[in-house]
């Protein structure tokens, strides 16, 4: 799973607590997230949509099926 958590906080310029913070956990949970080591809840990554106000299929990309 392949995602654009990095870049999209990035153009925002948002550290990785700030964004944690606005999403309610931590800022290791973020890193995690960037760097494919976790895989968001399905609430979660709506939230990250969300946040980001972009289609999760925008925000997360299945390699799998590449």
């Amino acid at each position: 799973m392949q995602n654009e958590v990095r870049k999209l906080r990035e153009a925002l310029g948002l550290s990785q607590g700030e964004l944690a913070a606005r999403l309610s956990v931590s800022r290791q949970t973020v890193n995690a997230i960037e760097t494919g080591r976790y895989l968001p809840s399905l609430p979660l990554a709506f939230a990250i949509g969300r946040f980001f106000r972009k289609p999760i299929e925008e925000v997360f990309r299945d390699d799998s099926h590449a």
